[in-house]
């Protein structure tokens, strides 16, 4: 849809495309994928989803078990990269950004890659140390907020 005055004025605003999902961890190789499904029935945690190219849908952390790259039978799974090319990007919902104290992101990061600010007048805010992250989506699974955003490494962030 175009956006037009009409459009705009009239609060019919089509929202953007949600990102693409990130790929599961350690994926070189999409186009040889054959869409078996083979790594998301694989998967412990339930997070690979299929119905095109395997993605990743973090309701869950991945805990890098590697059980979606040993499933694929075709040569899709590098386990000598690193296992994803995302990052993690802390957004404007936020709820201590908001003035609601909450923590979870920091509670539940496996590698204390989040860590509470303290600040004056306000509930301490998360800090995210990029490279302890190393992308599981724990954080992103328990954010209340809806606020933890998974980009392509060569995507510029986007700013709320």
């Amino acid at each position: 849809m175009t956006l037009t005055r009409r459009h705009l004025l009239g609060g019919r605003v089509e929202p953007p495309p949600p990102p693409p999902l990130p790929r599961p961890p350690w994926m070189a190789e999409p186009s040889a994928c054959t869409f078996c499904g083979l790594c998301a029935r694989a998967c412990p945690e339930g997070i690979v989803t299929t119905g095109g190219l395997p993605a990743i849908e973090f309701h869950a952390a991945c805990t890098f078990c590697g059980a979606c790259a040993e499933a694929c039978p075709e040569p899709v799974f590098d386990r000598g990269l690193p296992p994803f090319r995302h990052r993690v990007l802390l957004g404007e919902g936020c709820l201590p950004r908001l003035g609601v104290t909450c923590g979870s992101c920091a509670d539940i990061c496996p590698e204390a890659a989040i860590r509470l600010r303290p600040r004056l007048g306000g509930p301490p805010l998360p800090a995210l140390d990029a490279a302890a992250c190393t992308g599981c989506g724990a954080c992103l699974a328990a954010c209340p907020g809806d606020a933890i955003l998974i980009l392509p490494a060569e995507e510029p962030p986007r700013h709320g």
